[in-house]
């Protein structure tokens, strides 16, 4: 059972400032866990609070679709996306099936700092997760 989690973070143009202001905040916590992020979100993240973040592509040339297939494969455990509800997104699709994907394999997901906040202070983030009887990793209903 590993404490260390598997975390994506993206976030849309209009709330990036937000998610920048949640990682530095939560920068000891985060330097303690592997991270992912789409391309300029990843930059901006790595640049300003000096993680190591694996980057992905760009969220519309791929990223939220790698997001998605890391999720299918077993390799993430959490994802902390900031969306933007109120801008239409050219690559709404890939949100929507990125989003799908999180709650089909049970992966838990931040949409915004409230959730995101209470996720990385709760005892479960932070001790190791054991799949319940029947859940294999990377399995629907594992958490990893």
């Amino acid at each position: 059972m590993s404490s260390v989690r598997r975390i994506g973070l993206v976030a849309h143009d209009e709330r990036k400032k937000d998610l920048l202001e949640w990682v530095r905040f939560n920068r000891e916590t985060l330097s303690r866990h592997r991270l992912w992020a789409t391309g300029t979100t990843g930059r901006i993240l790595a640049e300003a609070c000096g993680l190591e973040i694996r980057l992905l592509k760009s969220g519309p040339l791929g990223g939220d679709q790698q997001l998605g297939a890391m999720i299918a494969s077993g390799e993430l455990d959490v994802l902390i996306f900031f969306w933007d509800p109120m801008t239409a997104q050219p690559h709404d699709v890939d949100v929507k099936a990125l989003l799908r994907m999180a709650v089909l394999y049970n992966v838990a997901v931040a949409c915004n700092r409230a959730t995101a906040d209470h996720l990385i202070s709760s005892d479960l983030f932070h001790r190791g997760h054991r799949p319940a009887a029947g859940e294999a990793a990377g399995s629907p209903g594992a958490m990893g």
